[in-house]
């Protein structure tokens, strides 16, 4: 019979707490719009449809697709099966990446045990047993040595009246969100470092090729001038600077070599491997393909598309339900609990009739007076909502500036590598035809140094403005959020 009327009134306390479980306090989030732009550009003038093109390596010229699609493994556009080899072990080996994902993993545990604790009522066991002597002053008759069993469940639960628990849920799971997106920033980062490092590599490679190409040739041309020299052809001056040249030449090729050792052992570092360890590929921008497509979100997309802006709103998503907590704090709290038990001095007499014992209860907590605490809380909640404002704004701004120099680097390098082409192809032809006038006597041997000189220094600059090409595309995908968002398992 008790157990029944028990049972009654913990269900109609439970009816109880539902009804009390009214609005949630505070401000409901809402997703920042996109900014306003007057046109799909993200730059003051309009970009040219296609870029300019040069002959050789990487010259090809690149179509702009307003709106199109980025697929999510941006780098196969590059067509080098070893560069998407490389960055599928980088992903499934870099240490950063497991330290993402185990970050998202403890926000998502840290949610689910907040909310166990915090939506379910709180239900515990206990189970004891005492020995214990009672004073003959105090118990009479009944004095002696006695064993005492218990066995009870007691339930507690916390209506959530004003929306406390409602936002504090809120805030764990935009932190959830939150370290969801920093993964996929870690995700785009990496395999940006790997396609960057990699055609860094490829131009410090075609650089040392280049260098040593031309200091063969200043090697050739030096054998020559000494030949000359030994039989009065020509005086020692002419000898002294030849092989100044060739000197000058040779101590940029050590440099080279230490630039390109650093490329290749960041690849290793980058796929998770030991600087010493064998198996790395090695890059050459004539095995990568320049993409002459590229897809370019439109503006109002990029908020939605960028890793760290989605990360930044989580941010502000977590400081508008902070303030909604600090809100549900200024208004009273009730709580409900009960219990249901028995207690005997044997073991065997326990949930017997005589021995059962049980508790209904209810209480509330309104705060009276704290100093102004609770106020300012509320108050500092505001604040740290319109600091995280002023940072998503603050990210949004530098994602529209990244989009904006990458396209204008796009349109600018395609034009240096132009001209760069043409430079060098002149001083190729130029360096050429002063070789064969200074072996018929015609000009001087300054006038060949000079050739010489400005050979060398277009053809390595006509390396490095080939790889600005590679390395400005490559920038562009991951300004633009590397396509994460079309994966399948997402």
């Amino acid at each position: 019979m008790w157990e029944t009327v028990v049972k009654k009134r913990i269900f109609t306390a439970a009816l109880i707490a539902a009804g009390l479980s009214g609005c949630a306090l505070g401000p409901d989030f809402k997703t920042p719009a996109a900014p306003a732009t007057a046109s799909d550009s993200y730059t003051p003038k309009p970009l040219p449809q296609q870029t300019a093109s040069a002959p050789g390596i990487g010259g090809a010229s690149q179509q702009f697709a307003l709106g199109q699609e980025i697929p999510a493994q941006w780098w196969t556009l590059f067509r080098s099966d070893a560069l998407d080899q490389l960055i599928r072990n980088a992903l499934a080996q870099n240490p950063n990446m497991a330290a993402a994902e185990a970050v998202l993993r403890q926000a998502q545990e840290n949610y689910n045990a907040q909310s166990g604790s915090l939506v379910y009522p709180s239900v515990n066991g206990q189970l004891g047993v005492a020995r214990q002597k009672a004073s003959a002053a105090t118990a009479g008759a009944g004095a002696g040595v006695f064993n005492l069993y218990n066995a009870s469940v007691n339930v507690s639960y916390t209506p959530d009246v004003f929306g406390a628990t409602r936002r504090t849920l809120e805030g764990a799971q935009a932190a959830v969100d939150y370290q969801r997106f920093q993964l996929e920033a870690t995700y785009l980062a990496l395999s940006a470092s790997v396609v960057t490092t990699a055609i860094q590599e490829a131009s410090l490679r075609a650089q040392l090729k280049a260098t040593r190409e031309v200091l063969d040739a200043l090697t050739r041309q030096l054998n020559v001038i000494e030949k000359q020299f030994e039989f009065g052809a020509v005086p020692r001056t002419t000898v002294l600077s030849q092989r100044n040249q060739v000197a000058q030449v040779a101590a940029t090729v050590a440099p080279l070599e230490k630039s390109l050792a650093a490329a290749q052992h960041q690849l290793s570092v980058l796929a998770g491997k030991l600087p010493g360890e064998a198996g790395m590929p090695e890059f050459a921008l004539e095995s990568l393909t320049l993409p002459e497509q590229l897809p370019v979100s439109l503006p109002s997309a990029l908020v939605r598309q960028r890793p760290d802006i989605r990360a930044s709103e989580e941010q502000l998503h977590q400081a508008s339900a902070a303030i909604g907590v600090a809100t549900a704090a200024q208004y009273p709290q009730f709580t409900l609990s009960g219990s249901y038990g028995s207690s005997a001095q044997t073991f065997g007499k326990l949930f017997e009739s005589d021995t059962n014992a049980w508790n209904l209860a209810a209480s509330l907590v309104q705060p009276i007076f704290n100093g102004g605490a609770l106020s300012a809380r509320r108050r500092a909640a505001e604040a740290a909502y319109d600091a995280a404002a002023a940072q998503y704004r603050a990210t949004v701004l530098v994602a529209f500036q990244n989009v904006a120099d990458a396209l204008r680097a796009l349109d600018a390098d395609a034009a240096a590598l132009k001209a760069q082409a043409e430079a060098e192809a002149l001083a190729k032809e130029t360096l050429a035809l002063s070789e064969q006038q200074y072996k018929l006597g015609g000009i001087s041997y300054l006038v060949l140094l000079d050739a010489q000189r400005s050979y060398q220094q277009t053809h390595i600059a006509l390396v490095q403005a080939q790889a600005a090409r590679y390395a400005d595309t490559a920038a562009l995908f991951q300004a633009l959020g590397g396509g994460w968002w079309n994966r399948k398992n997402q």
